[in-house]
């Protein structure tokens, strides 16, 4: 029967600590000097390696200690777990400190200015090899992937809570129109929805497109006009050319009108503002994320202290995400 090779399981870092100490030193007093223990310790705790080994790893002299051919071939395993386990430990505590790891974010808005813009910068800067990671898509999936911790947050239009995720509302936007820089309403610095009852508007087939047709609908509805609303199998942004040649108009967030486009304008429609909430989920403990979290709360407090305030506030505002 062939034999069955054991290997020790009790050997612990204090032990190659101790031996490793010792070797270097060629004395289990000083190893104990520089260790900070007593030279009995010392000797303990390598005659208990020893003893899990089955070999002798140290010559005793009565000037001190040297290795034996077995304690030549350990120490170089020694030091090279020790090594191991260090450098283990620092990557962990880098990953605790936000210096290392992923944050994966699902966005709703444009990253071209504004608070999530500002965001994204000033964590970049201060986190810088953390990776970061923006999936566009709509609420539903958003937050879909957020329960299932395939997304760390997700930024969303709106104050509605959903079931088992977190919410803080952040920062709110205003609405703007995109229209041909020919059109006549251009000559207006704000508009009414009365104003826009007959226009044509086009939405895209991506998000937030559903979520802008359905807005529209009920807008527009409730001034006893049915819009027409024409959905384009483009991107957001092959859809602002086709408003500069007239296809119809659009909608946008604030942070949307820095994207400068030939042919078309930004007019802000009337007291109407769209807030805008992270939903994660309180079983992530992504410290990555977590750090961004709260560089998140700490921002919206800081432009402005009222955001604690937001959800019941805007409650009447209105919510892209219904």
């Amino acid at each position: 029967m062939r034999e069955v090779t054991k290997y020790p399981d009790s050997i612990e870092l204090r032990h190659l600590r101790y031996f490793v100490a010792a070797a270097e030193h060629g004395s289990f007093r000083k190893a104990g000097t520089a260790l900070g223990r007593s030279q009995a310790a010392i000797s303990r705790c390598i005659a208990d390696l020893e003893d899990q080994i089955g070999a002798s790893l140290f010559h005793r002299h009565t000037w001190g200690v040297s290795a034996t051919y077995a304690g030549q071939r350990f120490l170089r395993r020694a030091r090279k777990a020790i090594r191991t386990i260090g450098e283990g430990a620092y990557d962990v505590a880098s990953a605790g400190r936000s210096e290392n790891g992923r944050v994966r974010i699902g966005i709703y808005s444009s990253i071209a200015s504004g608070f999530l813009a500002d965001l994204l910068r000033d964590y970049s800067e201060r986190h810088g090899t953390v990776r970061i990671e923006l999936i566009d898509g709509n609420p539903d999936e958003h937050v879909a992937a957020i329960r299932q911790l395939r997304l760390d947050v997700a930024f969303i239009t709106g104050t509605r809570d959903w079931l088992a995720c977190e919410r803080a509302a952040l920062w709110s936007e205003r609405i703007f129109a995109v229209l041909p820089d020919h059109h006549h309403l251009t000559a207006r610095s704000e508009l009414a929805w009365q104003d826009l009852m007959d226009e044509p508007f086009i939405v895209t087939e991506a998000a937030p497109g559903q979520e802008i047709h359905d807005y529209l609908v009920r807008e527009l509805a409730g001034l006893g006009q049915h819009p027409e609303i024409q959905v384009q199998s483009v991107g957001r942004d092959n859809l602002l050319p086709l408003v500069a040649i007239g296809r119809g108009l659009t909608l946008v967030s604030e942070a949307m009108t820095v994207a400068r486009f030939p042919g078309v304008a930004y007019r802000p429609i009337s007291n109407e503002d769209l807030p805008f909430s992270a939903v994660w989920s309180a079983s992530n403990d992504n410290p990555a994320f977590r750090r961004f979290l709260s560089m998140a709360r700490a921002m919206a407090v800081r432009l402005a202290p009222s955001t604690i305030a937001w959800s019941a506030e805007l409650s009447q505002s209105p919510d892209l995400s219904r």
